[in-house]
């Protein structure tokens, strides 16, 4: 007598107990299994409760098996299922992109305060993303900024392919421009500046943990000897693209602020830090200096 098939429940059950058991200590198997089974199902997770009795297809357990095991092997969950949500709306990832993170909401949130302070929401502004990879914070300012454009470059064609397909299916492809290049190349002015840069040095990029090492692209990671040339590069050419009563949003590692904020002030910026939610430097916001 053949044994009976398995439930979407006990499904679930099983994979949760295998990641519980591989994974680290600060892994979140049972989260991870629900993600990973509705995607491998095509199902939308907060909708799983509602089918956990259906008994599983062979071939839907095999899809299922086979996203445990590659999250086992150190695979993020976001790689796996290919998307990752960041401001409530959903991005598709490539090889070439960083997977959008919370932490990152930080900037966002710096650069809308700042024009609610100076601008307004409703102004036509002119936004740059450096480094726009999936174009994640570019197309989330959009959707706050109803009369903003914005323009998202990187040195990765496929990073920007990417962010051009999300523009397209979230609806912002008429207000938005994604190109392959170096931000040398951009002529301004625009209003406001942002960027995720490399910030990684180069030194530990070897110690970071294998989700990070292993599956993010290196050319979004590594920041040079000390994890400041990207903002260097930018620091030296901002006047020129930068409108005078700008700004700009850099985000940066927990511990780079001070050297940042030195960097700036060469430079004859001001600087501001913004702090995420787990209380670390996470945000530094540029402004000229009145009669620099």
């Amino acid at each position: 007598m053949s044994l009976p098939a398995a439930t979407l429940a006990s499904a679930r059950r099983a994979a949760a107990a295998r990641l519980a058991a591989g994974l680290g200590p600060d892994a979140t198997p049972a989260l991870d299994a629900r993600l990973l089974v509705a995607g491998a199902l095509g199902i939308a997770p907060d909708r799983l409760i509602l089918v956990d009795d259906r008994e599983l297809a062979q071939a839907e357990s095999h899809a299922i098996d086979a996203a445990i095991e590659r999250r086992l092997a150190g695979e993020p969950v976001a790689r796996i299922l290919g998307e990752k949500e960041f401001w409530g709306l959903s991005f598709h990832l490539a090889d070439a992109t960083l997977v959008p993170r919370p932490d990152t909401e930080t900037l966002v949130e710096a650069t809308l305060a700042w024009i609610d302070r100076t601008h307004g929401r409703d102004k036509p502004l002119r936004l740059l993303d450096i480094g726009t990879g999936t174009g994640a914070i570019l197309i989330a300012l959009l959707s706050e900024l109803p009369r903003a454009i914005g323009l998202g470059v990187d040195l990765s064609g496929e990073a920007a392919r990417a962010a051009r397909d999300n523009a397209a299916r979230l609806g912002f492809a008429e207000r938005s421009l994604f190109v392959r290049g170096s931000w040398s190349a951009c002529s301004g002015p625009v209003d406001v500046i942002v960027s995720n840069p490399p910030y990684i040095e180069s030194g530990i990029i070897s110690t970071l943990d294998r989700e990070v090492r292993d599956h993010d692209p290196m050319l979004a990671l590594d920041g040079g000897d000390d994890g400041l040339v990207a903002y260097r590069a930018i620091l030296a050419d901002l006047d020129r693209v930068m409108h005078p009563g700008g700004a700009a949003f850099f985000e940066i590692g927990h511990d780079q602020a001070q050297a940042l904020a030195s960097l700036a002030g060469e430079s004859g910026l001001t600087v501001e830090v913004h702090r995420d939610l787990a209380g670390h430097d996470r945000v530094v916001e540029l402004h000229r200096l009145t009669g620099a």
